[in-house]
């Protein structure tokens, strides 16, 4: 693994988005994952030494998320700058000699970067892959990530901080505790007073904050994707319902539906089951 940066234009000026890399440099397969809300690339180490040795791994941290910067006009963070900076980390990974073969994993929030993406003529994303998102995003779904996103709560040790991403994030399903601490320890810092808290910029939670909730329809997008695409989903998923899932396997790409069972939203694609799924598709 090794990391790396590329600088992107907002509103705001010029910012510097960092990510991780895995498996041959060289390798003309790509897979970009991009992780959701409040999360970072780090989510997707797991999947990453699985594919590494048949897949050139791209894993960014959103804008305002992990190692990358934060936004200085927090009205930038919605999807024209995600995929905006998305495009120039596409442009950094697909140039010099060769063809490439892009392909995309997309949990959440980085789902729905991935299909805005795919639905644009002439994308260079090969295959989609998503993870618990879908066309329709409840409003209810919306309502429970507004009440904690954008706040910045503190904690007084690391065992603190990780027991409350457990309790948080408990739809993640049964994770190990190695996995939980690897969450914690990459989506987390110390602040010079000592606390512990996220390596998130609370003003993510703005467009949370400056318009009214409701559903959120994408079918325009979805009836514009024709690259295969698989869509996974966690059973007891509150974001992705089950009627919408199988409504998404009728209509534009008509993907595969897989769901694993004792999960909400999202499965953190860490358990070899669900590794396996997304190597089968990505290898097919």
């Amino acid at each position: 693994m090794k990391s790396d940066i590329v600088s992107c234009l907002g509103s705001g000026g010029f910012h510097r988005m960092h990510y991780t890399e895995w498996g041959d440099p060289a390798n003309s397969r790509i897979v970009i994952c991009v992780h959701g809300l409040t999360r970072n690339g780090r989510d997707f180490d797991f999947l990453a030494r699985a594919l590494e040795r048949d897949f050139r791994v791209i894993c960014p941290d959103v804008a305002g998320r992990g190692k990358s910067d934060w936004l200085r006009a927090k009205e930038d963070y919605d999807y024209p700058q995600y995929m905006a900076d998305m495009t120039v980390l596409i442009a950094r990974v697909t140039a010099g000699p060769g063809e490439k073969t892009l392909y995309w994993v997309g949990t959440s929030m980085g789902g729905v970067i991935g299909m805005l993406l795919v639905s644009r003529p002439q994308s260079p994303i090969a295959k989609l892959i998503l993870n618990d998102v879908g066309t329709v995003v409840p409003k209810t779904a919306l309502e429970r990530i507004a009440a904690y996103v954008g706040k910045d709560p503190r904690f007084g040790t690391h065992d603190e901080i990780e027991a409350y991403v457990r309790m948080v994030s408990a739809p993640f399903g049964p994770l190990t505790d190695d996995q939980w601490r690897h969450l914690t320890v990459h989506a987390t810092k110390q602040h010079a007073d000592g606390s512990w808290g996220f390596c998130y910029d609370p003003g993510i939670g703005r467009p949370f904050q400056n318009r009214p909730l409701a559903d959120v329809d994408l079918w325009g997008f979805w009836d514009a994707i024709h690259c295969p695409t698989l869509l996974l989903r966690g059973a007891a998923s509150d974001l992705l319902l089950r009627d919408n899932a199988l409504a998404m396997t009728q209509r534009g790409p008509k993907p595969r539906l897989v769901e694993f069972s004792g999960i909400g939203h999202a499965p953190m694609l860490m358990a070899p089951d669900q590794i396996e799924v997304v190597r089968e598709f990505l290898q097919g």
